[in-house]
């Protein structure tokens, strides 16, 4: 949600500046995910002076050119090549001065330089409106007032001001505050002032010309329906005021009555729309369901088939609006409009969103219905928007206004105490203090009593219904950085399983920070179409969109997103981990598992000039892994091959039949799904499965060893489809007190081998931690391991 800073302050009288209102926002549970200036022209017509052209000759190369000289308010006057046809001496002009840079309304920004324009100098330029983004007139260039001071910016003279837009990540709960309206009460309420309402005691009947007949039949859908008629309007573009206003918070102008309509709901919180009237045939409007089947085609011209439970706005003959979330083609404002039906409703907000779902159609009005929108603000937005197309279209109100409210929602009754507020916030609050917030938030004080107060909470306020809820307005107005950390600390001995999750999580968090690894979260909802099957896979029934519409079975696709997201800020050499969830049905049950992930991609190490750049490969991400596994002390694991789904080539480490992580590239299909186009390298454990490993270890404590170790190399001859690992479990087997170590330092296959061979070269470490080691022994056991080798693994030692 996009909320405008000079908006909000007409809300409530405060000098915070922008960043002062951003903490407060945040600290009030409104979090701003960002604050970005927006100046209401491209440039802030930076550079731009008004000038005074002293003279204006023709230019001796050119039919069509002139040459002037400006005062600018400068030393110097700035001679000045001009094509426009209206120049002339005398005039006050907008000069674009050398080094400005210039915005036009169409086309890329330019630089304005010291030229030669045949032969002539020239040190600036003389503005058209659409060469520095204030219109689109380019009939000639701009000639202002002739009592304009020479020298005063442009910036100035056009009094443009600087906005300041907040990106707010609304949560579902505060429906309330997806408005100026509902933002500003929160600032106003932490701030302690009151809030400014837009008045609409100007509001009245002007005549009754066109009075349209409304019958609302279904009333379970549309609980208040209102409404009112205008005349004599003016359809065209909105004035600048209104535009800017709009383009602050990304909403694009259309024209003045439509943008009105805007307007009201980001300013009020309230969707409305207007009908055109010509297009309501037999003068009635019914709000009705039950038209299944039913082509309707709505403004984006798509044809739609319509729902028994879809509720729609319709004249005497066919529908004309999808109630709450989106018109049709036949009955919106044009050009050509000049009087309206004005509608203002409290939609059910549960058929609002099955209907928004059933079509796949999000729009501000229906993400504000579906949420539930005040049903006391119909009427005074009607006035307010009323008033506003008045101002910028002309018109007259038609009509009484129709309002349709046969059952008015009640406010919930909460009843709250001051010792749970005491107990709950963990700080006492006066109750002067706790009872200027509640009213702060519009939330009315029935009875007061010495042990708490009986409150009326508003019908907009649909996330407080309880005690605790009030509760939590309380706490977030009183902010919680005002909570104190107590001195003591009590708690029950806890009886878990050791070493409890968190110990164990924060073991491994700490290692792979340490090693250079960033932490994650992502969203357990993820989308459909990463899947091939989805037959196991937990679906949402009730989805916000149809990225959301499935419980993640798997960690992988969390990671692509993340890398996906900052590789497009170019920021592609990543190692991150994440600890999460994975959701699964079988046969009707369901089931969660805990895993950790490790993503590797780009470079393992960064551009320097003593080094080449090296792009990560599998062996760092399965030094990872041992590392990872060294340190909890997991060891004495079979390894084996691995390739799903969702990877190219890996191993897998497991006991018995548990997997304790499978980890290597992953695939190209599933990159594609989720728009990476780099290598990515993946390591998923099972966490629920190392917790109870770790659990089981025992820790022994041992002297370090006395006697020296001994290494033996061998170099044998083997298949191709043996692998290292099956030649390190017979060495293992052979002794395992002794043989402390074995790797393999040189692997060779080659033309010069046997068909179907390869060399392996292997070092063994061997060492008796109660004597020192003898050459007999040491050739006893090296025989022993030759022979066995040979038997289990067909090894043939070279000499």
């Amino acid at each position: 949600m996009k909320i405008s800073y000079n908006w909000l302050k007409e809300f409530i009288d405060t000098d915070k500046a922008p960043a002062e209102i951003s903490t407060i926002l945040t600290g009030t549970g409104l979090e701003v995910e960002s604050l970005e200036k927006v100046q209401a022209i491209p440039g802030g017509l930076e550079g731009l002076v008004i000038g005074y052209v002293k003279e204006c000759i023709d230019h001796p190369n050119s039919d069509h050119l002139h040459i002037t000289k400006v005062d600018v308010g400068s030393a110097e006057d700035l001679q000045i090549v001009c094509g426009a046809n209206n120049v002339a001496a005398g005039q006050k002009v907008v000069v674009a001065t050398v080094g400005t840079m210039i915005h036009p309304t169409t086309g890329e920004p330019f630089k304005i330089n010291k030229s030669k324009i045949r032969g002539e100098v020239s040190e600036g330029m003389i503005c058209a409106e659409d060469e520095i983004g204030l219109g689109t007139d380019h009939a000639g260039i701009m000639v202002l007032d002739a009592d304009t001071p020479v020298g005063t910016l442009a910036k100035d003279y056009f009094k443009l001001n600087d906005d300041y837009m907040y990106e707010i990540g609304l949560t579902p709960n505060r429906a309330d505050a997806a408005s100026h309206l509902g933002t500003a009460r929160d600032v106003a309420a932490f701030l302690k002032l009151n809030i400014k309402k837009p008045g609409v005691s100007a509001f009245k009947i002007d005549n009754h010309d066109l009075d349209i007949k409304v019958e609302v039949e279904n009333t379970d859908f549309a609980p208040r329906y209102s409404g009112l008629t205008m005349t004599g309007l003016e359809v065209k573009e909105s004035p600048q005021w209104l535009k800017e206003r709009l383009a602050v918070i990304g909403v694009r102008s259309i024209n003045n009555v439509v943008d009105v309509t805007n307007y009201v709901l980001h300013e009020l919180g309230q969707p409305l729309h207007a009908f055109d009237a010509d297009a309501i045939t037999g003068n009635k409007v019914i709000v009705k369901s039950g038209l299944e089947g039913t082509s309707f085609t709505t403004l984006d011209e798509v044809e739609r088939k319509l729902h028994a439970d879809d509720l729609m706005i319709c004249n005497a003959e066919e529908p004309m609006c999808i109630a709450g979330v989106f018109g049709g083609t036949k009955s919106g404002v044009k050009a050509s409009t000049t009087k309206i039906f004005l509608e203002s409703a409290y939609f059910n907000p549960v058929a609002v969103r099955k209907t928004s779902k059933r079509f796949g159609l999000k729009t501000d009005a229906s993400f504000r219905f579906e949420r539930g929108t005040d049903p006391d603000m119909t009427v005074f937005a009607l006035k307010r928007a009323a008033l506003l197309i008045q101002e910028v279209a002309s018109g007259k109100v038609s009509s009484e206004i129709f309002d349709n409210y046969p059952a008015p929602v009640a406010p919930f009754a909460v009843e709250v105490s001051y010792k749970n507020i005491h107990r709950l916030i963990g700080k006492d609050i006066s109750h002067d203090e706790i009872k200027g917030i509640i009213t702060a938030l519009d939330i009315q004080i029935e009875n007061e009593t010495e042990e708490g107060l009986s409150l009326k909470v508003p019908p907009y306020r649909v996330d407080v219904t309880r005690d605790v809820d009030v509760i939590e307005e309380i706490l977030r107005i009183y902010g919680y950085n005002n909570i104190e950390i107590p001195t003591q600390i009590r708690a029950s001995l806890n009886n878990a399983s050791r070493p409890e999750k968190d110990t164990v999580q924060n073991a491994i968090s700490e290692w792979l920070s340490a090693n250079g690894f960033n932490e994650i979260m992502c969203n357990s909802l993820t989308k459909s179409s990463y899947y091939d099957n989805l037959n196991n896979v937990v679906k949402i029934l009730n989805p916000l969109s149809s990225d959301l519409d499935v419980m993640r079975a798997t960690m992988v696709y969390s990671g692509l997103e993340a890398i996906a997201y900052n590789a497009n800020r170019r920021n592609g050499n990543l190692k991150m981990y994440e600890f999460g969830k994975t959701y699964h049905i079988a046969e009707d049950k369901y089931r969660e598992e805990q895993h950790f992930t490790l993503y590797l991609s780009g470079s393992n190490v960064a551009e320097q000039w003593n080094q080449q750049v090296k792009p990560v490969s599998f062996y760092n991400l399965k030094a990872a892994v041992d590392g990872l596994l060294e340190r909890l002390n997991i060891k004495d694991f079979t390894v084996d091959d691995s390739t799903c789904s969702k990877m190219m080539c890996g191993l897998q480490y497991s006991r018995g039949n548990k997997r304790i992580v499978k980890f290597g590239q992953v695939n190209a299909k599933a990159l594609k799904k989720a728009d990476v186009d780099q290598p990515v390298f993946h390591a998923d454990f099972n966490f629920d499965y190392i917790l109870q490993l770790v659990r089981k270890n025992v820790v022994v404590n041992q002297d370090i060893p006395k006697f020296p170790s001994v290494r033996r190399d061998l170099s044998m001859l083997v298949d191709k489809a043996v692998t290292f690992n099956q030649l390190k479990q017979v060495a293992q087997k052979t002794e395992r007190k002794m043989i402390k170590e074995v790797n393999v330092f040189d692997v060779y296959e080659g033309d010069k081998l046997p068909s179907g061979k390869k060399s392996y070269a292997l070092s063994f470490i061997i060492q008796d931690d109660e004597k020192t080691l003898t050459d007999k022994a040491i050739d006893s056991l090296m025989q022993k391991l030759i022979y066995n080798l040979g038997k289990e693994s067909g090894a043939e030692i070279r000499k």
